[in-house]
């Protein structure tokens, strides 16, 4: 992606960002036309670069919350598995 991209698609009203963000999770543009696959890819990287310059790291598309093993207490724990079989009645 090139800085000029970067820097246009990082300006662009929210209002045009959620449509075209909404038009990549749809595949179909507001007016009911489909996205070429160009297209898609275009404003995807539109959406991932406005949403790097206006909004913190976890409001953003693909974040992943990494828990803090050693101070987070709600931290996954390991699942124990039972076996299910016929029991004797």
């Amino acid at each position: 992606m090139s800085e000029d991209f970067a820097r246009t698609a990082a300006q662009m009203s929210r209002d045009v960002y959620q449509s075209l963000r909404r038009s990549v999770e749809l595949g179909r543009w507001p007016d009911g036309r489909q996205l070429t696959a160009e297209q898609r890819q275009t404003s995807l990287q539109a959406v991932i670069a406005w949403e790097a310059a206006n909004l913190p790291e976890e409001e953003r598309t693909g974040f992943i919350a990494r828990p803090d093993c050693a101070t987070d207490s709600s931290a996954e724990q390991p699942v124990n598995w039972r076996t299910g079989g016929k029991q004797d009645a």
